[in-house]
């Protein structure tokens, strides 16, 4: 049976709060966690008016405390703004608290704009290029596996305990599927993010794959976004939300909030947006239940990932939980 998970981005919808849409979030985890799914995420986003995650670890020890069986995870932590030390011991501390169900997803990404990443980063130097070498510090910190010659060999993350999170090394370009191959770590592309083919990167990931502590067989996942209700007509009219978020964010201007069904359909598109959102909707998947099962057998049938994690921005909350519904009975789910 395909497993499926949820990345959740938060995004505050038009004309509520950041605390009604955290908890929101809340409540689309405990969803998640009773019908099955298995992997719930949440993403690392700053100064941004329209996202609500900050600080993914922070969310992880809260959604993981109101859930019981699902594995809760960073989608991801942007690592070259912190310390490999730090993130180890949280996410230890984190797996300590919620064992066997932590994830720590990690991204190179700077998750905003320049002014942002200049403030993580300040009096630090650092560079993408370190990337590699932090996931390999992480990785020995997790597993107290430093190498002899390692110039930290002595050090413990604490708590010091006999298990660790999984790793996810995430991207959205074949570099990325190339890092992940070489540090022996599990892969996920943002299929529904960028514009590498997810059928190529996976393919690069696989075939570069290097065993290692983390994994002995290479393990991968697509996040696609999908938009599911009971007709395609329904579908589509939830899914105008995103076309415009995503048209808004493609262009570098990033909405103030989630637009609601009603703004986007009023919206005054040009026929240049129209035709940007028609060349988007390839990377999509809007239908019935049906055809979003479907779609997604599809999809795999070129990909070979061994899961998918849904993204499924709608405005209004109900219609969202809806469309998880309906995706988990798709699929026949059973906790």
């Amino acid at each position: 049976m395909m497993k499926l998970g949820i990345l959740d981005q938060s995004q505050i919808g038009e004309g509520r709060t950041a605390s009604e849409t955290l908890a929101e979030t809340t409540q689309l985890a405990r969803v998640a966690d009773e019908l099955g799914y298995t992997r719930y995420w949440v993403s690392e986003h700053h100064a941004s008016q329209a996202l609500a995650h900050s600080s993914p670890e922070v969310l992880i020890a809260h959604l993981a405390a109101h859930t019981s069986r699902i594995r809760v995870g960073s989608g991801g932590i942007m690592l070259p703004h912190y310390s490999a030390y730090k993130v180890a011991e949280n996410f230890r501390l984190l797996e300590a608290l919620h064992p066997g169900r932590i994830d720590v997803g990690l991204g190179r990404a700077p998750g905003g704009m320049p002014i942002s990443t200049r403030a993580l980063q300040e009096g630090k130097y650092t560079s993408v290029d370190h990337y590699p070498q932090q996931v390999a510090d992480l990785t020995g910190y997790l597993y107290d596996a430093l190498p002899a010659e390692h110039r930290f060999a002595a050090l413990h993350a604490s708590p010091i305990i006999p298990t660790a999170p999984e790793v996810w090394l995430l991207g959205s370009s074949y570099d990325s599927a190339l890092i992940a191959a070489r540090q022996g770590a599990a892969f996920g592309f943002a299929q529904f993010f960028g514009n590498a083919d997810c059928t190529e990167a996976l393919r690069i990931y696989r075939e570069h794959f290097k065993p290692s502590r983390l994994n002995a067989q290479p393990r991968s996942l697509a996040a696609v976004l999908v938009v599911c209700a009971e007709t395609e007509e329904v579908a589509q009219r939830l899914a105008s939300s995103t076309e415009l978020f995503f048209l808004s964010l493609g262009r570098g201007a990033l909405l103030p909030s989630f637009p609601s069904m009603e703004t986007a359909l009023s919206y005054p598109y040009t026929e240049l947006d129209r035709a940007q959102i028609r060349d988007g909707r390839h990377k999509r998947i809007i239908g019935t239940p049906q055809q979003v099962k479907e779609e997604l057998i599809r999809l795999n049938e070129s990909y070979q990932a061994d899961e998918f994690m849904v993204v499924c921005p709608i405005h209004d909350v109900e219609a969202r939980i809806r469309s998880v519904r309906l995706i988990a009975e798709a699929f026949q789910f059973k906790p």
